[in-house]
């Protein structure tokens, strides 16, 4: 992915801050006709447009039909990361856009802990407790101060990007910020 292109060419430090994505959405989720109703859009164009970028991204994408509230995902994140396991941010990706999990149901997301190596049911006392939920809170305040309109969202000292970008344009957000390059490792050429 472009974002793991950057960090390895950049001295640049990645953090995933959280947004709240329609977090009015039932726990059950709703279907994207119903998310999208009234606003004009042809949820199927969309849909494939959306699997074509992602196919040229060389990511995964299925036919989701529904959206569901990511809350609890996003708290089960902070506590993976704070684990060491950054990995399980693409199982939820996967799980969402690929398999069309509903990332509001707790027994699915210790699921999708577990098959990234961490504890099933240190994820349910995560999610039952909702240990990380100041975190998001946090998160969803930054968000709102930093006026950030959708996802994804990129930012870079006091400069930001919102939606899929090109790596060039993620690329001059960084020099904008004055990120400096990696030293290449002996031998490479730059």
């Amino acid at each position: 992915m472009r974002i793991e292109k950057l960090a390895a060419v950049y001295r640049l430090e990645v953090r995933f801050v959280h947004y709240p994505l329609h977090p009015e959405t039932p726990d059950g989720g709703r279907t994207l006709e119903e998310l999208f109703a009234g606003r004009g859009m042809d949820v199927s164009a969309s849909q494939k447009r959306l699997g074509e970028l992602a196919a040229a991204e060389g990511l995964p994408w299925g036919n989701r039909t529904h959206t569901y509230n990511s809350r609890l995902a996003q708290e089960l994140g902070v506590w993976a990361d704070s684990e060491g396991k950054a990995r399980l941010h693409d199982a939820l990706f996967r799980a969402y856009f690929v398999d069309g999990i509903n990332l509001g149901d707790v027994e699915e997301l210790a699921r999708i802990a577990e098959s990234t190596g961490l504890s099933g049911p240190a994820a349910r006392e995560v999610l039952t407790s909702r240990r990380f939920r100041k975190r998001v809170d946090e998160d969803w305040a930054r968000s709102r101060t930093l006026q950030i309109p959708g996802v994804p969202a990129f930012r870079a000292g006091e400069n930001s990007v919102v939606g899929a970008q090109p790596f060039e344009m993620l690329e001059r957000l960084v020099l904008q910020a004055g990120v400096e390059r990696r030293t290449p490792p002996p031998g490479s050429t730059p």
